[in-house]
């Protein structure tokens, strides 16, 4: 199967995977919290700050590049941590890494990552980022920590916003568990995927090795109990500053929605933050990113990397982060549905896509750089419901500091 011969966009490598995984599956990756109205808004949100084009301007010549943390990437975009990724295809992280590699874009692995922190590491040539999860046994965090140093992982992505686990509907009603559990509705499933039944008798069923490794798992561990186990509810900006303390590379906080934390973030002495709401998949009914972006911008004044995700699935809408302020754009369902219908090659071949649709968008937007996204270009229908301020022009409120 050759589905980048034939795919178009993301939303058609979504259709793909929806029908190469099983419903429980598919369902994981795909779902959100509650009654996903936050997933729902994530697109809404982005769909309500419109593009101002620009003619003429010379865009004969264009340029993706972006700098990050001191080192240059072909393009604003970043493939964010995504826990299970071997039940979209076997070795999955490891495609993930060598697909990100090959595009010239970071990639960042999961803590719920199915491959060993070695084998990311090993995989192609790319920048790899390790993401941590400050777990209740600190010890292990700092294992994960000293691994990814000792392995030249680049950065650290820390993650924040997991003080308990959010409510997955789709999960509960699918049955869904780590290990798998076959029920007779769930065998019938697989005999109705054939591919990946056999891609999976072949490698094996997923392991959240890094966990498994650390934390000697027993076979009955669903994936909610190990999360629930684990997660703090105490977590707070003083476990950040420890681990500031021990990680002399940069660290990212992931998971903040709050500008106020902009100056936490700062006495801290952190890097970046990625502004997420966890791709709608913890608190149902929570802002978007994309709604928030411009205050984080006007907070920070330039001194951290802004970062963002969840819901982002074209490269217009990667335009429009970057016209508001956004340094960098994370994905991880789009990776994974490109990454469930082909493997590394259909991953490469869809980071392709959202290359080639931000291009279009920079050449009739009048930016021949990146940084000549501006949010003079961002406009807000009189009729948008989102972020409060002016009817039209009003995300234009700060200044695009980026570092």
């Amino acid at each position: 199967m050759k589905p980048q011969v034939r795919v178009h966009s993301i939303e058609e490598y979504r259709e793909l995977a929806r029908r190469a995984l099983p419903t429980m599956i598919f369902d994981f990756f795909d779902g959100g919290a509650d009654g996903e109205n936050t997933l729902a808004h994530n697109r809404a949100a982005l769909d309500a700050r419109r593009l101002l084009a620009s003619a003429p301007v010379n865009v004969g010549s264009r340029s993706q590049q972006v700098k990050l943390f001191g080192k240059t990437y072909a393009m604003p975009l970043i493939i964010g941590p995504t826990g299970l990724a071997a039940a979209a295809w076997p070795n999955g992280d490891v495609g993930l890494a060598r697909a990100a590699g090959r595009t010239g874009i970071p990639f960042v692995m999961s803590s719920a990552g199915t491959c060993t922190q070695d084998e990311v590491a090993s995989a192609g040539d790319g920048s790899k980022w390790m993401q941590l999860y400050i777990f209740k046994d600190r010890a292990f965090s700092d294992r994960i920590v000293e691994k990814a140093d000792a392995l030249g992982f680049d950065a650290i992505e820390v993650t924040v916003d997991n003080a308990v686990a959010g409510k997955r509907l789709r999960d509960a009603r699918n049955g869904f568990s780590l290990p798998f559990r076959w029920t007779p509705a769930k065998l019938a499933s697989l005999v109705a995927h054939p591919r990946w039944s056999l891609r999976m008798a072949r490698t094996g069923a997923p392991q959240l090795k890094v966990m498994a490794e650390g934390l000697g798992l027993s076979k009955t561990d669903t994936i909610a109990e190990l999360m629930q186990s684990q997660f703090d509810a105490s977590i707070c900006w003083d476990d950040v500053a420890r681990l500031r303390d021990r990680w002399k590379k940069p660290l990212i906080v992931k998971g903040v929605l709050d500008p106020a934390h902009v100056a936490k973030a700062l006495a801290v002495g952190v890097d970046g933050l990625v502004i997420s709401n966890h791709g709608g998949r913890q608190l149902d009914g929570a802002v978007a990113p994309i709604d928030v972006l411009p205050e984080f911008v006007a907070q920070a004044q330039g001194k951290l990397t802004l970062l963002v995700d969840s819901g982002f699935r074209t490269g217009v809408d990667i335009a429009r982060a970057i016209a508001l302020g956004a340094n960098a754009v994370q994905i991880g369902r789009a990776t994974l549905y490109a990454l469930a219908a082909g493997g590394e090659d259909a991953v490469f071949h869809a980071l392709g896509l959202l290359h080639a649709e931000l291009d279009v968008a920079q050449a009739l937007l009048g930016a021949a750089r990146i940084e000549d996204l501006r949010p003079e270009m961002i406009r807000r229908p009189v009729t948008s419901p989102f972020a409060p301020g002016p009817a039209t022009g009003g995300d234009v409120l700060a200044s695009s500091g980026r570092s």
